[in-house]
């Protein structure tokens, strides 16, 4: 294996002290949002979807999810054309919220009739399917699970036609999640994190919720605790992956294997990152101080479902 070189950027701290720090994303107004997935409150769950003043580096509550009297861990975050947040969350599944904090529980039970499971974190693809994480049991009232030790983890696929498709199962906490495009636009494969075996998995895309068998596409290096978390890709391919526990960001080709690069981090518990449109500024959330960060990569990031025009 060739060396890894090491890259230490400068970050700048841009907001710490939030009750949770996932699921980075900016709608089509340049609007920046995140999620907290740890508040409880009262012994119950009490997540928030957070909107942030990146300008004067303040934090204000979009929306505290429940559902039934069942409080959220929301913990991804994706915008729509519509400039609709999709979240993924750990005990209610999957929700949308919109920009006065409206909030709808999108279904409870697949295609088939199974019942959700708890879900972690989404990525659209050009086509707008949104491909999703779900390493949690079934989402409340059923008893909150995670799929750390026992792999009951799943991937799901909610397609352009509102289908909630389960597309595999059997997985140690599925995690961050990725769609690597071809070069005319089309979804080619899907990239699953499985954080406790420090994988990434591929799944070949072959049309709208189908997808091939899963062949292992990368492995995230050293043998400290933690994985793979939030992913994403830059304008040449390159998927960027956070790397819970370790105070790096990896860096992967297209092809995969073994990370070509390593981004030295200020603090070790990474857990995801976004680019912002049209530049090569990149954002950072982190577990260590509950903050988000930016720094600026080599290169653009790879334009969002939200921000495509036309292909």
């Amino acid at each position: 294996m060739d060396q890894m070189e090491v890259v230490q950027p400068k970050f700048t701290k841009l907001l710490d002290g939030m009750m949770g720090a996932e699921g980075p994303v900016f709608d089509k107004d340049a609007n920046f949002y995140m999620v907290a997935p740890e508040v409880e409150k009262n012994g119950r769950f009490a997540g928030q979807v957070l909107r942030i003043d990146l300008k004067n580096s303040k934090s204000s509550i979009l929306c505290e999810p429940v559902v039934d009297g069942e409080g959220g861990i929301p913990a991804g975050c994706q915008c729509d054309k519509d400039n609709v947040l999709w979240i993924s969350d750990m005990r209610l599944g999957l929700i949308t919220v919109d920009k006065n904090g409206d909030f709808k529980q999108i279904c409870k039970e697949d295609k088939t009739g199974r019942t959700m499971q708890g879900c972690n974190d989404c990525t659209f693809d050009y086509d707008g399917n949104l491909w999703i994480t779900a390493p949690a049991g079934k989402i409340a009232p059923h008893p909150y699970e995670r799929s750390m030790e026992e792999p009951f983890g799943s991937v799901y696929c909610f397609t352009s036609q509102k289908e909630m498709l389960l597309i595999d199962t059997g997985l140690r906490f599925p995690n961050g999640i990725a769609v690597l495009h071809s070069p005319d636009g089309r979804p080619q494969t899907l990239i699953v994190a499985e954080t406790p075996t420090k994988s990434l998995w591929a799944y070949e895309i072959q049309g709208n919720g189908k997808v091939g068998q899963r062949k292992l596409w990368g492995k995230l290096p050293g043998d400290t605790e933690g994985g793979p978390d939030g992913m994403d890709f830059d304008e040449e391919n390159n998927l960027l992956v956070a790397h819970w526990g370790s105070g790096f960001l990896e860096v992967f080709g297209r092809e995969g294997g073994s990370p070509h690069t390593r981004i030295k981090c200020p603090f070790s518990r990474t857990s995801n990152l976004h680019f912002r449109k049209g530049t090569k500024e990149v954002y950072v959330t982190e577990h260590d101080s509950h903050g988000v960060w930016k720094f600026e990569w080599q290169r653009p990031g790879k334009l969002q479902y939200c921000d495509i025009i036309s292909l």
